[in-house]
């Protein structure tokens, strides 16, 4: 009996280690990043790419302030991060801006330090959200410039429409100490174009919401048939998706 709990013991504070300071996995809930991440995507999430905060740790015990190791995330990165509303729900989108960054939609293109950011046509597309949403539009790559000497981030994104509040916003200001976010799926996506006081409102992150960088794919489920219909699971389960890169 001592020799089996000491192996649960070990084996508890080993998963615990692993989630804690090297890689957490998330599931993706929403359509908020298709066509980058679909929803039911399972991915691994890097706990140590931009070091530690107290929410890197389980149940995010209030130990201490600010970050351990900490470094700003790149432009261009898939990131993981708490919540500002509600720093209980984990949200994941991509780093659009950093501090001192100016961010502004005109038309529905995406203008970066007041230069528009380069995207290019790859024909129309066709995705479902996750209330079984069907949306038609137009997928784009397109060109993020780097930071801090990285070359450009080039990724698909998802536009519905050039119109409405989102498509034409304000010019905003990165403070110090946060970053600015989007979905990849632009006209479905709380992200950081909401800076007001609803409670769906995401606005500027502070970096201590930081929890990792999204690295890979290692499970995608296209959920079509009830849980007890068991026999049918091989045939949800996305192959080509599984071990890829998340970029």
């Amino acid at each position: 009996m001592l020799e089996l709990l000491r192996t649960v013991v070990v084996a508890g504070a080993i998963a615990i280690f692993v989630r804690t300071a090297l890689f957490e996995p998330f599931n993706i809930p929403s359509g908020s990043m298709i066509p980058t991440l679909q929803v039911g995507d399972y991915v691994w999430v890097a706990k140590y790419s931009y070091g530690y905060s107290h929410f890197s740790l389980p149940l995010s015990p209030n130990l201490f302030s600010g970050r351990i190791f900490g470094s700003e995330p790149h432009r261009g990165d898939v990131a993981v991060f708490r919540f500002t509303k509600d720093t209980s729900i984990d949200y994941i989108k991509r780093v659009v801006g950093l501090p001192g960054d100016r961010i502004q939609m005109r038309e529905g293109q995406l203008y970066l330090n007041g230069e528009l950011v380069p995207r290019t046509s790859e024909g129309e597309y066709v995705a479902v959200d996750e209330h079984h949403t069907r949306m038609e539009g137009e997928r784009y790559r397109e060109d993020l410039p780097g930071s801090d000497g990285r070359p450009v981030v080039s990724h698909d994104i998802l536009k519905l429409t050039d119109e409405g509040d989102k498509n034409d916003t304000p010019e905003y200001v990165v403070p110090p100490g946060y970053f600015f976010v989007m979905g990849d799926n632009r006209d479905d996506s709380a992200d950081s174009r909401f800076m007001g006081d609803a409670p769906q409102d995401l606005g500027f992150v502070p970096m201590e919401n930081l929890v990792g960088q999204a690295k890979w794919i290692f499970l995608s489920v296209d959920s079509q048939y009830p849980t007890w219909e068991f026999w049918k699971w091989p045939t949800e389960i996305r192959w080509g998706r599984l071990f890829s890169g998340v970029h």
